[in-house]
């Protein structure tokens, strides 16, 4: 019989769970489900795991795979099951019971979710391997010799379900595949991906930092890292004004009431930084873009010849994240997005999605990325999650089905994926390294022009409900460049490189007129800096290639009489040129984004 990954991971969880337990019998249990790469499990053993720990864990694990331990179902009431893990004295299972007693499955995380199955209406099912005994809605493998190739990989901490007045657990991670070969190859893959750490690299090219006085999330831009978000989100706007868009700007704060209105507050209140002023008015450092906007379309009443409108904006937007979930560009408190929504009528739906559509495409293709499409729908069984009716949403999701079906393109669909608002193509982009990641978003929202009573006016004088378009591409500008710069292992184009010319004198007597040149490149709206040390020319050119630089130029008696000895960043043969044909080449590789 074959399995899922997703079974075959679940099910090593619950082998590494009942390792840990033999190991450390007062364990205390949470959560501990598949994710991409492997699984996790959060736990209590009354002190910090240790590295020698994890090897202990892992020995343990093997030993119980290879005892082929069946996984043994059983179904029993809430109540029931309360008993039971009160007898084996797991306290976060308890908690989890009697929620799910209380208030049903809706109020559960994904990852608690993922223990229970709302289909059996109260009751609650458990699987025991060994003398390991977890609350689980399954399914599993047979056996535990069919947990795949798995490695026990790290830790971290993690308060029980996310909230820090919570107990801090320690969530052990493990890595787990089909095969070996599948296991060896993703090792070899995080190998090369912690060479190009983000986090690491943005020190290293003095991108961006962080700072405990201004805290966490909250990275501060270098002027190297601020080139590289001015230039990226000018091009995003070049692609977006040609396709009609313009510009508009609101503040960053407002009063709670627009969020009311939207819906947003009800649904997203938690996530929110709130305000309350001296007079005692409750004001929120915005989220999200979209009910702003909404407030220019309607400061004023429309005709349908003024329709579609398209408004974009980059600005910042602030979400209360927890601390343990914040990782150097990839999660932050401070979300600069390059959003854009269009207010347009239904039958506008299909080009302006497809010109957007073009947008994401060419956006893309210029670094490299290939891109696939999911279609991020709703989730029926847990339609309190959003906004509207079950009709608006099948509605929607069908246009947003039929734009694909005239793209021509696959796709995969992600039930519960869906904005609140309304659904999505999330486009999903794969990096040097093979991974994916989200990156553009087209959302359809016949929601909010509703709570908002958003309108035109038709061809007949009638009032005409309109649709709003969201759309980002790159989303955040924080997480895109988090990828770009492993993408690229901090090695960026021409174009795009913070510096794009590194100018080194060969010694004082040519550093005047190095810098003369460098002006002269300048002039030509080129990045250009000198290198005017004291050091040799050689530590000098190896300086810049730890910078990455695209371009070196040894600048030396020669250069000064008018030819250039150009070192191309990854080409082993350097290249003669005069100053003006340089000057030609260069310009021409930065115009065409090369």
């Amino acid at each position: 019989m074959s399995y899922s990954i997703e079974q075959i991971r679940h099910s090593a969880a619950h082998v590494m769970a009942a390792a840990i337990q033999k190991l450390f019998p007062n364990a205390k249990f949470g959560v501990g489900p598949a994710v991409d790469n492997g699984f996790y499990y959060d736990i209590d053993i009354g002190r910090t795991v240790t590295p020698e720990d994890l090897r202990e864990i892992q020995k343990e694990m093997q030993k119980l795979a290879n005892k082929k331990l069946a996984f043994e179902r059983q179904e029993m009431s809430a109540d029931e099951a309360i008993v039971l893990f009160e007898k084996l004295n797991q306290p976060f299972k308890v908690e989890l019971l009697n929620d799910i007693k209380t208030k049903g499955t809706t109020k559960l995380s994904a990852e608690e979710a993922a223990d229970v199955d709302p289909a059996m209406q109260g009751k609650v099912s458990v699987y025991t391997t060994g003398d390991f005994t977890d609350l689980c809605r399954g399914p599993h493998v047979e056996d535990s010799s069919q947990i795949g190739a798995f490695k026990v990989w790290k830790m971290a901490g993690a308060f029980w379900r996310g909230k820090e007045t919570n107990p801090q657990l320690q969530r052990i991670y493990g890595l787990c595949f089909a095969t070996q070969e599948e296991l060896d190859a993703y090792e070899a893959m995080m190998a090369e991906a912690e060479k190009r750490d983000h986090k690491k690299l943005g020190k290293e090219l003095g991108l961006f930092s962080f700072s405990d006085l201004v805290g966490s999330g909250l990275p501060l831009w270098s002027p190297k890292g601020t080139i590289l978000r001015t230039v990226l989100d000018e091009y995003v706007w070049e692609l977006r004004k040609a396709k009609g868009f313009t510009k508009v700007a609101i503040p960053h704060i407002t009063k709670k009431d627009l969020y009311v209105k939207s819906g947003h507050w009800a649904k997203f209140k938690d996530e929110l930084f709130k305000i309350v002023t001296r007079e005692n008015h409750e004001f929120a450092l915005k989220p999200m873009n979209c009910p702003h906007h909404t407030q220019i379309f309607d400061s004023e009443m429309r005709s349908y010849r003024d329709m579609p409108q398209r408004y974009a904006e980059t600005t910042m937007v602030y979400r209360d994240e927890q601390t343990g979930e914040l990782s150097g560009l990839s999660r932050v408190r401070c979300i600069t997005q390059d959003d854009a929504h269009v207010f347009c009528r239904k039958n506008q739906i299909e080009q302006e999605c497809f010109a957007i559509w073009d947008i994401i495409d060419v956006f893309y293709k210029t670094f490299g990325f290939e891109l696939n499409l999911r279609l991020s729908t709703h989730d029926p069984d847990n339609f309190d999650k959003y906004l509207g009716t079950p009709e608006v949403w099948q509605e929607a999701e069908s246009q947003l089905k039929s734009l694909i079906e005239k793209r021509g393109v696959s796709f995969v669909e992600g039930k519960g994926e869906a904005a609140m608002y309304g659904p999505k193509l999330d486009f999903m982009g794969k990096d040097a390294l093979g991974r994916l990641h989200q990156v553009a978003t087209i959302q359809l929202d016949f929601n909010m022009p509703v709570n908002f009573d958003l309108n035109c006016v038709n061809e007949k004088g009638e009032k005409e409900g309109i649709v709003m378009i969201h759309c980002a591409i790159m989303g955040s500008i924080e997480r895109f460049l988090s990828v770009l710069i492993e993408h690229y292992a901090g090695a960026f184009p021409l174009w795009l490189a913070p510096v794009q010319v590194s100018v080194l004198p060969v010694a004082d007597r040519h550093v005047d007129a190095a810098i003369k040149f460098a002006n002269e490149l300048k002039e030509q709206g080129m990045r250009v800096e000198v290198d005017d040390s004291t050091e040799s020319v050689g530590k000098k050119i190896r300086n810049a290639e730890k910078k990455k630089m695209p371009c070196m130029i040894v600048y030396g008696d020669k250069e000064m009489d008018g030819e250039l000895t150009v070192r191309w960043r990854g080409v082993d043969n350097q290249e003669t040129l005069p100053k003006a044909e340089f000057v030609e080449k260069v310009l021409k590789l930065i115009s065409e984004r090369s």
